[in-house]
C-alpha cells in the first residue's frame, strides 16, 4: 500500500498533468546557494495568524542501553520532492512521508546507535538528507556516522549498484586510518552534477595524534566511487603547509566541515566553512596559522582543487568553528553587481566576499589582540575584523555588560564575573578561566541565514550566550574511561558555565541560594532575529527572538518588570517567504513569523515541544502551503506541519 502511494505522488509531477501548483523544497538549505527562500506567497502578513497544526510525525525513538545510546535533538530540516517529505531523525533513520497528510510512507534504519554514543555530547543527532536525480529515478542519500549509504527514494531500499550493497564505508580513503566509532555526520551531503560531496563531524573532547582527520570528499553518485579528496589540514607539498610550525600536520586532525555545504552549480564551485584544528582550546601542539582551519574554502567542484580560501581566525582557540553553509547571494554594492558568497560565523561577525575570486566585498582589518599567557601556547598576534555588516551578536565583556534587572543582581552578576578573565573578543582560554563572548554555539550557528534576492536583505538567527573557556590539564590516568581520546597536556574545561547563584528573594530562609537555579551573568536579549542589507552592509533591523521561560520564572525575578521577550539561545535558523514573512523556532517553544520589512512580529505559534529544526515550507498538488518544523528531543520528538485553517 505504501510503495502504491507513492507511485501516486511521484505519477502526479509528471509535466502536463494536474500538478501545477507543486512547489518543493529540494535542498536541505531550499537551493544549493542555501538561501532558506521560498517563492511562495500563499501565507502572507494578513493571513499569517491563521496557521494552525495541521498534522505531527513522531520519531518514537528511545534510549536503546545495550547500545548505550540516546536520541538527541530532532533538528532535521526536511525536502519535499514530488509531494513527498524525505529526513532524517537523530537516530539516522530515514523517512518518506506523504506531504499533505504526513502519512508514513517508508522508513530505512542505518543502525547508527550500534557504534554506540558518538564522543559528541549531544546524544545522536543528524540534520538532513540529499537528493539526486538520474532521469526519471531519485535517489535519497544519507551520511551516517562512518557510511553513505543510497536508498531508493520510491522504496526505501539500499541501491545495490552503489557502493557494496548501498553502502559506502567512509573509513576507507581518509589520509589515516580512523576508529569507525570516532567518525561521525550530523549535516547533509550536497550534490553537484554526479557527484555527492561531504565532511564530516569529529567529537570536540577527543584529543590526540591522529584523531580523525576533516578530510573532504566526493563521491560518484551512481557507483560510490570516491572520486576526488581535498586535505583541509594540508599534505606535504601541499599550499598552506608551511602554516604548521614543528610537522604538527602529520598528527593534527579534525579541521573538519560539520556544517552544510554550499555549491555555485553554475560556475562549479562548492564552498567549504572549515573548523577549528585539534585541539579547541589548546594549541600547543600546533604552532602557526593553521590553514585550512577556521576558514571558508572555495574548490572546483569537479576536481577539489583549491580556487581561494580566507581564514576567518588564525591559530583558533575559541572553538569559533565557521558553523553553517555559505550564502550564495547576488547584491548590488555602489552601483555595481557582485555574485557574492556570505559565511557567517560565531563570533558574530558576516565576512562577504566575491564568490569568484574570493576578493572581500568590503575592507577586512588584521587587528592586534590580547595574547595567550599560558605556558606552550602561542597565539595569533592579530585576527580579522570585518568593516561592514556590523557584529550581529554582542562581542567582548565587559563589567557594564551584567544582568542588571534590580541591584542587588547586578551586583552579584559582576562579583562572579570578576572571578574570572575577561576583555575584548579573542581574549585567550586562560588557567582560571576566561568569558568569552560570543560563547561556543555562538552568535551565528548551523541554522544559518535566510536570503531575499529581491531585496537584498539578509536575516539571521543570533544567539547572545557566553562561555567560560578554561584551560587545564588533560586527564590520562586509568581511572578516566575516556582515557584513550586524550593524548594531550592542556584541553579545554567548559564544565563552568557563564552564570551565578542569585541572591535569595526577600523572606526566604537564612543562607538560601534563591531556588530556581543559576541566572545568566548578562542582560537580554539571549537571542536576535537580525535583518541586514546586503546591498549596503547596514543592519536594517533586530528584534528579541523567543523567550527563555526558566529565565523569567525565576524565583530571584518575581515581581521584577522584564522585557516582553527575553529573547532564546539556540542554534536553528530561519526561513524567508516571497510573500514577506520571516519564519524561525530557534530553539524556542513557538514558531514565529516576523514581517520582514519592519521585523514586527505577526505570529507566535506556541508548540507542544522546544523548536529544534530550521523550518522549511512547500506548496502540495492539492495547492495547500505548509509550513514544517522539527520539534522536541529523545522519547518526545515530533515533526509538525502546520497550514492555512
Amino acid at each position: 500500500m505504501r510503495r502504491i502511494l507513492l507511485i501516486v505522488a511521484l505519477a502526479a509531477s509528471i509535466p502536463g498533468s494536474a500538478k501545477q501548483s507543486l512547489q518543493e523544497w529540494p535542498v536541505y538549505a531550499a537551493d544549493a546557494g542555501a538561501t532558506h527562500f521560498s517563492p511562495l506567497t500563499d501565507i502572507t502578513p494578513a493571513n499569517v495568524a491563521s496557521l494552525d497544526v495541521a498534522w505531527e510525525w513522531k520519531t518514537g525513538e528511545e534510549n536503546l542501553a545495550q547500545f548505550g545510546t540516546r536520541p538527541g535533538n530532532f533538528q532535521a530540516t526536511p525536502l519535499m520532492i514530488d509531494n513527498v517529505l524525505y529526513f532524517s531523525t537523530p537516530y539516522n533513520r530515514v523517512v518518506a512521508l506523504n506531504a499533505e497528510t504526513g502519512a508514513e510512507i517508508w522508513t530505512f534504519d542505518p543502525k547508527a546507535y550500534e557504534l554506540g554514543q558518538p564522543p559528541n555530547g549531544t546524544g545522536l543527532v543528524h540534520r538532513g538528507v540529499a537528493a539526486w536525480r538520474d532521469g526519471a529515478k531519485v535517489r535519497i542519500f544519507i551520511n551516517s556516522r562512518a557510511k553513505l549509504i543510497a536508498l531508493d527514494a520510491l522504496t526505501g531500499k539500499p541501491v545495490e549498484t552503489f557502493g557494496e550493497r548501498g553502502t559506502v564505508d567512509l573509513t576507507r580513503g581518509l589520509r589515516w586510518s580512523v576508529d569507525p566509532a570516532r567518525y561521525t555526520n550530523t549535516s547533509p551531503p550536497v550534490i553537484y552534477k554526479d557527484l555527492v560531496i561531504l565532511g564530516n563531524g569529529v567529537g570536540d573532547r577527543m584529543v590526540y595524534k591522529q584523531d580523525p582527520p576533516g578530510d573532504v570528499r566526493a563521491f560518484d553518485a551512481r557507483t560510490g566511487r570516491q572520486v576526488w579528496r581535498f586535505n583541509t589540514v594540508p599534505d606535504a607539498g601541499e599550499k598552506g603547509v608551511e602554516t604548521w610550525e614543528n610537522d604538527s600536520w602529520k598528527i593534527t586532525g579534525h579541521t573538519n566541515v560539520w556544517a552544510p555545504f554550499s555549491v555555485d552549480v553554475a560556475r562549479g564551485l562548492v564552498y567549504l566553512p572549515v573548523t577549528t584544528p585539534s585541539n579547541d582550546f589548546f594549541g600547543g601542539r600546533r604552532p602557526g596559522a593553521n590553514l585550512y582551519g577556521e576558514s571558508l574554502v572555495c574548490l572546483d567542484a569537479n576536481t577539489g582543487a583549491r580556487k581561494w580560501h580566507f581564514q576567518i581566525a588564525h591559530h583558533g582557540l575559541w572553538d569559533y568553528d565557521p558553523p553553517s553553509a555559505p550564502i550564495l547571494a547576488t547584491i548590488t554594492v555602489a552601483g555595481r553587481r557582485i555574485d557574492a558568497v556570505v559565511q557567517l560565523t560565531k563570533q558574530g561577525f558576516v565576512f562577504v566576499f566575491d564568490r569568484v575570486t574570493g576578493k572581500p566585498v568590503w575592507p577586512i582589518e588584521e587587528r592586534a589582540v590580547s595574547q595567550s599567557d599560558v605556558a606552550g601556547e602561542k597565539s595569533w598576534p592579530t585576527q580579522p575584523f570585518p568593516s561592514k555588516p556590523a557584529a550581529i551578536t554582542p562581542q567582548g565583556v565587559s563589567l557594564d555588560d551584567a544582568l542588571d534587572f534590580t541591584p542587588a543582581l547586578k551586583a552579584a552578576a559582576q562579583a562572579e564575573m570578576k572571578k574570572y578573565r575577561i576583555g575584548p573578543l579573542y581574549t585567550p582560554p586562560s588557567v582560571e578561566g576566561t568569558i568569552m563572548r560570543p560563547g561556543i554555539i555562538g552568535g551565528a550557528n548551523w541554522g544559518g541565514g535566510a536570503f531575499d534576492p529581491a531585496t537584498g536583505m539578509l536575516y539571521v538567527k543570533t544567539s547572545h550566550q557566553a562561555a567560560v573557556a578554561k584551560i587545564r590539564p588533560a586527564d590520562r590516568s586509568p581511572n578516566n574511561p575516556r582515557a584513550s581520546e586524550v593524548d594531550a597536556d592542556f584541553v579545554g574545561d567548559l564544565g563552568t558555565g557563564a552564570d551565578f547563584a542569585p541572591p535569595a528573594p526577600v523572606g526566604a530562609p537564612a543562607g538560601g541560594r534563591g531556588g530556581g537555579g543559576r541566572l545568566p551573568m548578562f542582560k537580554p536579549p539571549y537571542g536576535e532575529l537580525v535583518a541586514i542589507n546586503l546591498n549596503t552592509g547596514a543592519i536594517a533591523w533586530r528584534m528579541p527572538q523567543g523567550d527563555s521561560p526558566n529565565i523569567r520564572n525565576h524565583p530571584a525575578l518575581a515581581g521584577v518588570t522584564l522585557p516582553e521577550r527575553l529573547g532564546v539561545a539556540g542554534a536553528p535558523g530561519s526561513i524567508v517567504t516571497k510573500s514577506g514573512l520571516v519564519f524561525v523556532g530557534g530553539a524556542d517553544m513557538a514558531l514565529s513569523a516576523y514581517d520582514a520589512k519592519t521585523g514586527k512580529e505577526l505570529l507566535r505559534k506556541e508548540l507542544a515541544r522546544r523548536a529544534n529544526g530550521t523550518p522549511m515550507t512547500y506548496r502540495t498538488s492539492a495547492g495547500h502551503q505548509f509550513l514544517v518544523i522539527a520539534t522536541g528531543a529523545g522519547a518526545n520528538a515530533a515533526l509538525v506541519a502546520m497550514r492555512m485553517r
